[in-house]
């Protein structure tokens, strides 16, 4: 299916005009969560929806390539692991069944940018340093998502409101905000930063259509902001998520047991992913070489997927781990895609309205700017 092009909604920006959608939002590629259905509500609703692929192998990465398509003729977006040993066949595949978006957990090669620009597909990795998005700009990048530390899963310790305002300043590309945002109020604030739009990750999860299960969505739910913390004890790294059993379990354990138990990750995702050994290794010694990460750490990065999948696929709250962005702890309900996007968006014009009805009532009005990021 061919889309026209998109209606302009109330908030028209660069984001909007670069990937063809009505809404500057973006739902982010979350791992086990943002799936076909995720995806395809997200796009019919008007935002950028990102499908989370680095769980998926390559055939199943086009069957779901091929569900939100015949789900939706609107633009969407495909997130890839640019470490990983097969990142140029999915590219590839991307250009062959004409995915609108890449997107990118860690800076793609000048080459993958390269490739995938010259058949037309927007890229936009995510960063969360001013100097990555400086070099992805430099090797050609469309657009660059900022992540600050409020958001969930791999975080930073600088928090969005300090980032996004920085790689805004630095960089000549649309930048799209993340990490602490829920509705029109944090759209509207990452407007007036400067930003080209919004990506939300956890609001999404907490939606009707996501298909996390019922039990699991009942614990964010049930979530304060104080339930949301950051632990290196999964796989080295600072990840954001939710208070729980696991994570407790995970920052009581010896040495030994974190091996033994990312072994025995490594071997259940070795299964599920349909990987060789050999091309596990490669991409963790690609891991290693890109974060920098001791070969314990390495092994440790086995315990990601496995654990996610526990609670996002299976629903098992005392066995897995549930990313979360800080804003978790201010959901509350489960509304439809449509309906945080439309809310979302509604909220934010109306914020910016008022915003430019304040500005504009004082004397220097007749020369005031327009509130960023609207027309």
């Amino acid at each position: 299916m061919t889309a026209g092009p998109a209606p302009a909604g109330p908030l028209s920006t660069p984001l909007t005009s670069l990937v063809g959608v009505r809404h500057p939002l973006v739902q982010t590629g979350m791992g086990w969560v943002a799936g076909p259905r995720l995806v395809a509500a997200t796009a019919e609703a008007g935002a950028l929806g990102i499908l989370a692929s680095a769980t998926m192998t390559l055939p199943r990465l086009r069957e779901a390539v091929r569900e939100v398509r015949s789900r939706t003729c609107a633009p969407f977006g495909v997130n890839l692991r640019a470490d990983a040993g097969d990142a140029a066949d999915r590219v590839r595949l991307l250009i062959e069944e004409g995915v609108r978006v890449a997107s990118f957990a860690l800076a793609p090669s000048r080459e993958l940018i390269e490739t995938l620009k010259d058949a037309g597909v927007v890229v936009i990795p995510s960063v969360g340093a001013v100097r990555h998005a400086e070099k992805v700009a430099a090797w050609g990048a469309d657009a660059v998502l900022v992540q600050g530390g409020e958001g969930g899963g791999h975080t930073g310790q600088v928090a969005t409101s300090v980032l996004l305002p920085q790689v805004v300043e630095a960089v000549d590309l649309p930048v799209i905000g993340a990490g602490g945002f829920r509705d029109g109020r944090g759209l509207a604030a990452a407007l007036c930063y400067g930003a080209a739009g919004a990506a939300m990750g956890t609001r999404f999860l907490l939606t009707r259509e996501s298909t996390v299960p019922d039990a699991v969505k009942a614990r964010y739910l049930a979530a304060k902001v104080t339930d949301v913390t950051v632990t290196t004890k999964v796989d080295g790294l600072p990840h954001r998520m939710l208070r729980s059993e696991m994570v407790a379990a995970l920052e009581s354990s010896g040495r030994v047991a974190s091996l033994l138990r990312a072994l025995r990750h490594a071997a259940a995702f070795k299964k599920d992913s349909g990987l060789s050994w050999a091309a596990m290794l490669r991409d963790g010694r690609a891991l290693r070489l890109g974060k920098d990460l001791t070969w314990a750490q390495t092994l440790l990065a086995a315990n990601t997927p496995m654990l996610l999948k526990a609670a996002m696929v299976e629903g098992r709250t005392d066995a897995g781990v549930m990313a979360a962005g800080q804003v978790a702890g201010l959901i509350d309900d489960l509304p439809s895609v449509a309906e945080v996007v439309e809310t979302t968006v509604a909220q934010a014009a109306r914020q910016l309205t008022a915003l430019a009805s304040r500005v504009g009532s004082g004397p220097a009005a007749a020369s005031g700017p327009e509130p960023p990021g609207v027309p």
